[in-house]
């Protein structure tokens, strides 16, 4: 056996760096436990990925000195000071998988229906987007916007019963689209809620590409149990699991997770 060949053997037998990365699952009208225990597991899939929880984005520092970050949350709204480090954060390299209603804040209880408040400008530049508001739960078709992509490479277009976003885009030129659906209506139940004139083509995951980091965001992954919409509701009559039930966004999440680990193709 040559140098070379007992060199490359070597480099081969060495186990992965330990990597640290941060999950913050927490929020409103979702069933976060199950969100956290599926993402949890999903992670542990990389024996070698540490893994510290957190509930909001508070302990940004702790955070911040993670390899990337991963999010599940609704109507958790950060303080300013927060969503400026993790906007420096991913700006200086860090990669940011954010899932469902990272983006969301809600005022339930409107007279005109739920509002989607502007209330963290810097946190919807980061991401490249807010949730404003979505129809009612049915059946619609996920395709691939960029079906070259790697993270979306050979996922045939799936049905799949969830929130079906409507977003406000910041710097939407910037954002690189790598799922969307067609939807024109209106969103029942919501202060904006039509949405018939409006461009017809919505985004479900997509890259936005930040300084030397970036964000990867998928709208989908909806879940509510009997006990999460209190105070509103002592207990919700359905358990709603929505994408999770497809193994399609099983595939679409660890994928993520390997482009949060820059596991990406060479090509890719």
């Amino acid at each position: 056996m040559s140098d070379s060949d007992e060199a490359r053997d070597s480099a081969q037998s060495e186990p992965p760096a330990r990597v640290d990365a941060h999950l913050v699952a927490g929020g409103k009208y979702h069933d976060i436990d199950f969100a956290r225990a599926e993402l949890l597991g999903l992670l542990a899939e990389h024996p070698h990925v540490r893994v510290t929880v957190w509930p909001d984005y508070e302990a940004a520092e702790a955070i911040c000195r993670g390899a990337f970050l991963v999010s599940y949350t609704c109507d958790v709204r950060p303080s300013r000071p927060a969503q400026e480090a993790i906007s420096d954060w991913v700006r200086g390299g860090g990669r940011w998988v954010a899932l469902h209603g990272t983006n969301a804040a809600l005022d339930l209880g409107r007279p005109n229906g739920v509002e989607s408040p502007r209330v963290f400008p810097v946190w919807a530049r980061t991401l490249g987007s807010q949730f404003v508001a979505h129809p009612p739960i049915q059946p619609y078709s996920v395709e691939a916007a960029d079906p070259a992509h790697w993270l979306v490479a050979g996922i045939e277009a799936f049905e799949t019963d969830d929130e079906l976003y409507l977003m406000e885009y910041h710097g939407r030129a910037d954002l690189h689209p790598l799922l969307h659906t067609h939807w024109s209506g209106q969103a029942r139940g919501f202060a904006e809620f039509d949405w018939a004139d409006t461009e017809s083509a919505h985004l479900v995951q997509y890259l936005r590409p930040l300084g030397q980091g970036a964000v990867l965001y998928n709208t989908l992954g909806h879940c509510r149990g009997h006990w999460d919409m209190a105070p509103v509701l002592a207990y919700y009559p359905t358990v709603e699991r929505c994408s999770w039930t497809k193994p399609q966004y099983y595939e679409l999440l660890r994928r993520a997770i390997r482009w949060a680990l820059r596991e990406e193709p060479a090509d890719g």
